[in-house]
């Protein structure tokens, strides 16, 4: 049984959440939550907020066979490219530079069976 949870449109580039799902691909959700708890960056929050998602929808999903939120792991994690917020900014003699502000869509899927 697999369930996921996807997160658009995060004001973060994907290159820098990139780091932070190659901690807990593959962990149980106990050990991918603590993890998480305790890592420094400010995405954390957010990618933490994902898999609570996506472990809810993994217990709620199927109601004649519950599942424990101990039996989850993390079966894969993945961050794509979003849309850019594309900004000027002056630069001298009247020219103009382009400021690209990236963002990312997340996905987690969690599952029960082994890999």
């Amino acid at each position: 049984m697999e369930a996921r949870a996807i997160l658009k449109q995060i004001g973060v580039p994907a290159t820098k959440v990139r780091q932070l799902i190659d901690l807990i691909r593959g962990k149980s959700v106990e050990e991918a939550l603590t993890i998480l708890r305790f890592s420094p960056r400010p995405v954390a929050k957010q990618v933490e907020k994902t898999l609570r998602s996506a472990i809810a929808n993994g217990i709620n999903k199927d109601e004649e066979n519950p599942v424990d939120a101990e039996d989850l792991y993390v079966s894969s994690v993945f961050a794509d490219e979003g849309r850019d917020l594309k900004r000027v900014r002056p630069r001298a003699r009247g020219a103009a530079d382009r400021i690209r502000k990236r963002h990312c869509h997340l996905t987690v899927v969690v599952s029960d069976e082994t890999k």
